[in-house]
């Protein structure tokens, strides 16, 4: 807890050229972005980094094929660019994969003619990812017997990207690589609203650990709030362009539905994409995309029933899928950026691309909408806007993002080949241990190689059903900010996603690494996250409880 504790100490003492508010995607790649440029700049969050909309997603770093459907070529056209440049700059992390999709009798197209949208979609994508390839029912059958083809009319497969790891992980590496250009980023650390006095922000900030409360000044004000940006400018009094509308989607994960490692693609009963989509040892099935008025939401029995009926139709199971079946549960809101006076919009019809709105009187500007996909343009822009606001940044043509080169790769896996660490990949992994290091930590590895060449034993899993071991423990507990269970295991890894609640509960490991994590908290720390468990299974709902806190903490 020394980072946090010294990050937060300075927060109340420095001025900043830039404060960020907010550590999603948006937040990440602002503070990456102009730290790495030269600004001094300060990121908080009121709950952990990447906790609401940015640790919801698919999973998906995509091109936006279903906006071909609505004729947003330029949007597609940018999408798809930024997929490669973001697949290009992180190699080990962004991956292609193939999509398989099916396409029912009676569909609002016939699939020849979808099938020619994936033509279209592929030379959108400048030719970088494998031809498209259309399929016959049988050979939907050959390819994977899981899908019922009952009512299929035809198929076919094309090209896109998956994060390997999570999205909050993603998102998490974009707030460390700011933290190394001298960022102090900060989670739990909540704005309880901006003044503009002489010409510098004075942020009134709450430490949510402590209760302390204290000012952070910043010339730049950013808010990027993701689905919170619209309150967030109604306390500091700031009319902007934009606003946000928001749609609902939710996943389920189950086990493993499949050994093909494909994301299976299909229409819904209400016509809108739906995904099984490979997670390591499980499946991840979904999404809704339901209007809500609130940012703040939760599965309800009626998502969940939604999508296992879908998942069942869908596919030829050997039982049904239930409830009793579903591992964990996502829940989040797409924020949707509106034209402010545009009325009421056709919220379906809404695209993901984001918008920065910009007060240059008071050097404040907002963050609307934007995905995954287009986060190194979201980062780019935000250094160029701050600039021109009179911030001076003395590293400019510095880059900012992307996995360090080849050169430093290839002597990672020399160095771990010289201790034979491949040699203790788990029998249950299909990857390298060299690999999955490198994916996870880029050239912060290097440390885990050091603490696993000191200390052999510690290169050995800690956590049962899971594949961290010892020594990354270690490091994350100096490195990543941990300050709650829930930090760890749903955000810096997928562990929650993907391990039972009452396995985790009868972990010995787990409580080893809560020791190395919060030393004489550990037992505060384990009970304090199964006790939160316990309340939303009464609730019936993974993410009750988590819904709960957030309105709490925005009242």
């Amino acid at each position: 807890m020394n980072l946090r504790n010294n990050s937060v100490e300075k927060l109340g003492r420095d001025t900043y050229d830039v404060l960020i508010l907010g550590g999603g995607i948006n937040g990440a790649v602002s503070a990456a972005s102009l730290a790495a440029k030269g600004a001094k700049v300060a990121l908080i969050d009121r709950s952990d980094f990447a906790a609401e909309t940015s640790s919801q997603s698919s999973n998906l770093a995509w091109g936006g094929i279903k906006y071909l459907e609505s004729y947003e070529y330029l949007l597609v056209n940018k999408l798809c660019k930024s997929r490669n440049h973001l697949m290009k700059s992180y190699p080990s992390t962004v991956r292609e994969i193939r999509f398989l999709t099916t396409i029912a009798n009676g569909f609002r197209y016939p699939a020849p003619l979808v099938f020619m949208g994936t033509i279209l979609y592929w030379i959108f994508g400048r030719f970088v990812t494998r031809a498209p390839a259309y399929h016959s029912v049988n050979k939907l059958n050959k390819l994977e017997s899981i899908i019922n083809t009952s009512n299929a009319q035809g198929g076919f497969e094309y090209s896109d990207c998956y994060l390997f790891d999570n999205d909050a992980r993603f998102v998490f590496n974009f707030i460390r690589a700011s933290m190394d250009y001298g960022c102090d980023a900060v989670n739990y650390v909540e704005s309880l609203g901006s003044e503009r006095i002489d010409g510098v922000w004075h942020t009134k900030a709450r430490d949510n650990t402590s209760g302390k409360e204290f000012t952070i000044k910043s010339k730049v004000l950013i808010n990027a709030c993701g689905p919170f940006v619209d309150q967030h400018n109604q306390i500091t009094e700031q009319n902007t362009d934009h606003q946000h509308l928001f749609s609902k989607g939710i996943h389920l994960i189950v086990d493993r539905l499949t050994e093909e490692e494909r994301v299976l693609a299909f229409f819904a009963s209400d016509g809108r994409l739906f995904f099984v989509i490979p997670m390591g040892p499980k499946t991840c099935i979904g999404t809704t995309d339901t209007q809500v008025e609130s940012p703040i939401t939760q599965v309800t029995e009626e998502d969940r029933q939604f999508v296992l009926d879908n998942v069942n139709a869908l596919l030829n199971l050997d039982k049904p899928l239930t409830k009793d079946d579903v591992i964990s549960e996502r829940c989040g809101v797409r924020p949707l950026a509106q034209k402010s006076g545009d009325g009421i919009a056709n919220w379906v019809k809404l695209s993901r691309k984001h918008a920065i709105d910009v007060n240059n009187k008071d050097k404040h500007l907002s963050i609307f909408g934007g995905k995954l996909t287009d986060c190194i343009n979201v980062g780019d822009e935000i250094s160029d806007i701050v600039h021109e606001l009179g911030i001076d940044l003395p590293a400019a043509g510095t880059k900012w993002y992307g996995e360090p080169n080849e050169s430093v790769r290839l002597d990672f896996i020399n160095r771990a080949k010289s201790i034979r660490l491949d040699e203790q990949t788990d029998s249950s992994s299909p990857e390298p241990l060299s690999s999955r290091l490198w994916r996870r930590y880029g050239g912060e590895a290097f440390t885990v190689l050091d603490i696993i060449k000191e200390r052999p034993e510690s290169g050995k899993i800690l956590i049962e059903n899971t594949q961290y071991l010892r020594a990354e423990i270690e490091f994350i507990a100096q490195r990543e900010m941990i300050v709650k269970l829930d930090d760890f295991l749903r955000r810096r890894s997928k562990v929650a996603l993907v391990v039972r609640n009452e396995d985790l509960l009868n972990s010995p490991g787990l409580k080893t690494a809560c020791e190395i994590l919060f030393g004489e908290q550990a037992d505060d720390k384990l009970n304090e996250y199964f006790e939160k468990r316990e309340l939303s299974k009464k609730s019936g709902n993974d993410e009750a409880l988590l819904c709960t806190e957030r309105a709490v903490s925005q009242s």
